[in-house]
């Protein structure tokens, strides 16, 4: 039993006000296998194309994740290139070039359908929909965003339906809900049936609401300096999901407060991500490391 996550493998080029990395790893599965596998074994699917070296996924191959769910298929990988201004809450893309994502129709390796946690990171519903049916897990999550939204409102509900938790930015949620106020709009995810929805508010933090009416928010880590905020997102969701697969795996149950814990580690990864150009920062934390910023987080944001 573990963590399974589908999602995007690609090759970023990213600049910022702090400079710029081109052709680095990134997408969706990368930051948030990289972020899930301090807390949980994480299986990987997705699709790349034979433009990639063999090296290049040398930092997905740690000892907590199993990458052989990634298809190496005749073609180039999915690129993405963005540039972020000094408000890096928001960014312009340069280009994005799908390639053999276009493409792509996971078929997950059986021995990845049985989990404790499944992932369905942002990909088109129809795909999410697809996995739901090869799948089985205890807990089901999805990602999504403003173009699904707008372009495949109806496969996006039909997903929700079948999912346990959806992970959504802000703005999203409210272009989804059509409401501007955050209950209000949680109220047309839980109306589906999801009953925990976590919506991500970038530099201002994030917040917990369930179907049954609680409310939980926590401000983001406050770091020293915001390098590249590219995977930040995704990163959370890692935190968030690989503590949750963690405790289930070991207690075999989620209380609220697991969840609650879970959005704390969440914001931790996220800020990690944003002290480094793509995935280097992973590169250099521990554990201890995150212990360490989970329990100055709870100092910042708990009176005691």
């Amino acid at each position: 039993m573990s963590l399974t996550v589908v999602g995007t493998v690609g090759v970023d080029s990213i600049y910022t006000a702090s400079g710029s990395a081109e052709n680095v790893l990134g997408g969706s599965v990368s930051y948030f296998a990289l972020a899930a596998s301090y807390f949980t074994h994480v299986n990987v699917v997705s699709i790349i194309g034979t433009d990639l070296d063999a090296n290049a996924l040398a930092q997905l191959r740690r000892t907590n994740i199993d990458t052989s769910g990634i298809t190496p298929v005749q073609g180039s990988t999915f690129r993405w290139g963005g540039r972020y201004h000094e408000d890096m809450n928001h960014r312009e893309t340069l280009y994005t070039e799908l390639g053999t994502l276009a493409e792509f129709q996971p078929v997950v390796p059986e021995k990845f359908r049985d989990c404790d946690v499944l992932f369905l990171a942002n990909l088109t519903p129809l795909v999410q929909f697809s996995v739901l049916k090869q799948t089985k897990a205890r807990l089901r999550a999805l990602d999504t965003m403003n173009f699904w939204i707008e372009s495949a409102r109806q496969d996006l509900v039909e997903v929700m339906r079948l999912v346990d938790i959806v992970i959504i930015a802000e703005d999203e949620l409210r272009q989804f809900a059509g409401a501007q106020n955050l209950r209000s709009a949680a109220r047309a995810v839980f109306d589906l049936g999801p009953n925990i929805l976590v919506v991500k508010m970038g530099s201002y933090g994030s917040a917990l609401l369930t179907a049954a009416g609680d409310y939980f928010t926590t401000a983001a880590f406050p770091i020293a300096e915001a390098i590249d905020p590219t995977g930040a997102g995704d990163s959370f969701a890692g935190g968030f999901l690989g503590y949750v697969a963690e405790q289930l795996e070991t207690t075999g149950e989620i209380q609220l407060k697991t969840f609650k814990q879970a959005l704390l580690y969440g914001s931790c990864l996220g800020a990690f991500a944003c002290e480094g150009f793509g995935l280097s920062r992973f590169e250099s934390i521990s554990k201890t490391d995150i212990a360490d910023r989970y329990r100055n987080l709870q100092e910042i944001t708990h009176i005691q």
